[in-house]
């Protein structure tokens, strides 16, 4: 037998026990629920991996709702893009830019509440199967909501609706809640070598 035909038979024979054991593994996993997702880290990526699941939920015809905590003083490429879907999306811009630009904690506890008070709408809409809380990390993080509130809200919510929560610093008993959880890791990035956030990657 040559050395090629005896590679593609070992080839064969791992994929074979692999897709034993994942087939397995699914014919064990038969629940369907609304899926609590915190994405977090320092690396970029999180919201980018969320509105790719606000697209994906929008393929399958879902009715979705986004709350954005932080950015707000800059439209971004997300924004532009799914505002143009209004009867599929109810998109919500509440934040007043990042933290270190308003530089005013009164101002952004009153618009993380006002953001709050919208993404409880959402959440108690059975009619909305995907809900991006984009940076409620961060609100989270520098005390600007009640966490307790936070996630009882989230706990409440209707059985089949999903919720994605992005931005750095996740709280411990929000990580705990949720049912996945991924980390972003900064390997390395544009801007330490001074290069601006480009649109289309960070805009």
């Amino acid at each position: 037998m040559s050395e090629s035909l005896e590679r593609e038979e070992r080839h064969l024979a791992r994929m074979l026990r692999k897709k034993a054991v994942i087939d397995e593994r699914i014919a064990n996993a038969p629940n369907e629920c609304g899926l609590l997702l915190v994405l977090g880290g320092n690396g970029k990526g999180k919201s980018s991996s969320a509105f790719g699941m606000l697209a994906r939920a929008m393929g399958h015809g879902m009715e979705c709702g986004v709350v954005q905590f932080i950015k707000g003083r800059n439209a971004t490429g997300e924004e532009l893009f799914f505002r143009r879907f209004p009867e599929q999306v109810r998109y919500h811009v509440m934040g007043e830019g990042f933290t270190w630009e308003t530089q005013d904690r009164q101002r952004d506890i009153a618009a993380a509440e006002a953001a709050w008070a919208v993404s409880r709408q959402l959440l108690r809409d059975e009619s909305i199967g995907l809900v991006i809380l984009d940076e409620l990390n961060i609100a989270l993080k520098h005390g600007y909501l009640d966490l307790e509130q936070v996630l009882a809200d989230l706990q409440a919510r209707p059985p089949m609706q999903h919720v994605v929560v992005t931005g750095r610093g996740a709280k411990e008993e929000l990580v705990e809640l949720a049912d996945t959880v991924t980390e972003m890791g900064m390997v390395k990035h544009a801007f330490q070598a001074g290069i601006r956030a480009q649109k289309g990657i960070e805009l």
